[in-house]
């Protein structure tokens, strides 16, 4: 594929997380990570049940989903059979498995990672209206959250030339 020339580098990435599993948690935290490390400004939103991956006593359960995940694969790469995520403890054994894969490859746990990205610059929120429906209040968020906002504040955060909304 031929490379183009960018005209207009991308100066800030604004990233929305609505899910709390392994994998639609961690595609957030890489690429706010990446957007960082390459000196883009990155904001994070986290709504619904992303707020899981920013909430004390949740950010180091995150699963991954094994129902209805057509991706999935066994050891050797053959399919996964959904049939095998309603058994019980195989979500805690593939949450583990891929854990422990993660950790061979020195990716850090959720807290590590937002300290990374927070350092380097990133922001973190949580989304007031998840925050009222889940009952959950400031104090029960990792302490590097910048606030909550509303969907509204956030995305007028979002706004300027050439920023990216980016929803994982």
């Amino acid at each position: 594929m031929k490379s183009e020339t960018i005209e207009k580098p991308l100066k800030k990435v604004c990233i929305i997380c609505a899910k709390g599993s392994i994998e639609d948690v961690y595609a957030t935290l890489v690429l706010a990570n990446g957007a960082v490390m390459e000196g883009i400004e990155a904001k994070l939103f986290f709504t619904f049940f992303g707020l899981d991956a920013i909430t004390v006593k949740q950010m180091n359960k995150i699963r991954t989903g094994t129902l209805g995940n057509p991706a999935m694969r066994m050891p050797g790469g053959l399919p996964f059979p959904s049939l095998l995520g309603a058994m019980p403890g195989v979500e805690a054994g593939v949450s583990a498995m891929m854990k422990s894969q993660m950790e061979k490859l020195d990716i850090p746990p959720v807290g590590e990672f937002l300290e990374m990205i927070t350092a380097g610059g990133g922001e973190v929120y949580a989304c007031k209206l998840a925050m009222d429906m889940f009952k959950l209040e400031e104090e029960d968020l990792w302490e590097g959250c910048s606030g909550v906002l509303t969907v509204g504040d956030f995305y007028a955060m979002c706004g300027g030339e050439n920023t990216q909304i980016i929803f994982t």
